[in-house]
């Protein structure tokens, strides 16, 4: 089968979580497809000849297309004056709509694939069976920013939040096949026929992501998109309400936050006993430098890749119950879960002074997820949607 594949960002450098889940899925949907890529390029400094050459073994073809800023702007204000939710209106161009259009008809794709709601206006109205990967809830993540978003912004968060809840329901209907991250973000989607999405989880490239015997140089380590909201405010709460509680029992505990494009809030978080790193060439050298991994996620939604990492390295982690409800570990067992910064704290300080707890989680967690998330056997399922269709 023929499947033209249409991102909202070019899934290389693989430092977020969309990058990541888009490019193991081309990876596996080529061994059975022909994959004709189409990606929105909505940033300058893309090296376009290293991503091509990324991804070039398993697509029949490849297509970058640029969204200039004023382009970004321009369709953000028209969307205020519509019922498009506002990032609709960012990843939308009408000369990228076109090129769209000219590449459809040009390779005569059997099945069309677009992942997050961004990119659903370029497809709606094509006649061909087409698949969307809701992969987040998008609204959901919008009504979570909504209690801290400033005096100014709180209305066009709640404007925003209602127009993707509508949206979200408006192109289910659009669409032969609808797919998710997990359980708990089905469950989200606020349409009367839900149950008939598909969950697709994220997997883990084992291979890569492994056991390394190196100098534990951290205690704990955080890592992940450093200027996503999530991240930064998971990364503030680590340092400025969890961590006190563990230096007031273990004053030399250190930690490693580490991550491409870090906020300036999280930049202000380096001291003597935190080290911001951002952009790493291989994450894994973070990941082994650390004793214990945390994910303190209090907004956000999908299942935390960083977490399937870490515990595919034998690194013990840490989560709140908010990481967990997608990820289905067992606490206590394969994880450690915290409710609030007290609770997360005391699993650091159990885990940095009880060896028995230490290695039974990082066993536990290792064997979880090479049981039940890989990327071949998530995409398989995937691929027997879109033939069947």
């Amino acid at each position: 089968m023929r499947i033209f594949v249409l991102l909202s960002r070019v899934p290389y450098p693989l430092e977020k979580g969309d990058k990541l889940r888009a490019f193991h899925q081309i990876k596996e949907l080529s061994k059975n497809n022909e994959i004709i890529l189409c990606a929105l390029n909505p940033v300058s400094d893309l090296n376009k000849q290293e991503a091509f050459s990324k991804l070039q073994p398993y697509c029949l073809s490849i297509n970058f297309l640029d969204l200039p800023a004023f382009s970004r702007l321009w369709h953000m204000f028209l969307a205020l004056f519509s019922n498009l939710p506002i990032q609709s209106g960012y990843f939308y161009n009408r000369k990228a709509a076109k090129e769209i259009n000219r590449l459809i008809e040009t390779y005569k794709p059997d099945h069309l694939y677009c992942q997050f709601i961004r990119t659903t206006e370029y497809l709606k109205d094509q006649k061909i069976n087409k698949t969307l990967d809701y992969q987040d809830v998008l609204s959901h993540g919008i009504k979570r920013r909504i209690k801290n978003a400033s005096l100014l912004s709180k209305p066009i968060f709640n404007m925003e939040y209602r127009r993707l809840v509508d949206y979200e329901n408006k192109v289910f209907d659009i669409f032969n096949n609808k797919t998710i991250i997990s359980i708990p973000d089905k469950n989200l989607i606020q349409h009367p026929k839900k149950n008939e999405i598909h969950v697709i989880p994220n997997g883990v490239d084992h291979s890569f992501f492994k056991p390394i015997d190196s100098k534990k140089e951290f205690d704990i380590v955080f890592t992940g998109n450093m200027g996503y909201p999530p991240n930064v405010d998971a990364a503030c709460y680590l340092i400025n309400e969890i961590m006190p509680i563990v230096w007031s029992k273990k004053p030399k505990t250190k930690v490693l936050l580490s991550g491409a494009s870090p906020a300036k809030k999280v930049i202000s978080l380096k001291s003597k006993l935190v080290e911001v790193t951002g952009w790493v060439e291989d994450i894994r050298n973070s990941y082994s430098s650390a004793k214990i991994f945390i994910a303190p996620m209090r907004i956000g939604t999908g299942l935390q890749n960083k977490l399937l990492e870490a515990m595919s390295m034998k690194i013990p982690s840490i989560t709140t119950p908010l990481a967990n409800d997608a990820l289905k570990a067992k606490n206590g067992v394969e994880i450690l879960i915290g409710k609030d910064a007290n609770e997360l704290a005391a699993r650091v300080i159990e885990l940095l002074e009880n060896n028995d707890t230490y290695e039974l989680v990082a066993q536990k967690g290792y064997e979880f997820v090479h049981n039940n998330h890989s990327w071949e056997k998530a995409t398989e399922k995937l691929n027997i949607i879109i033939n069947n269709s």
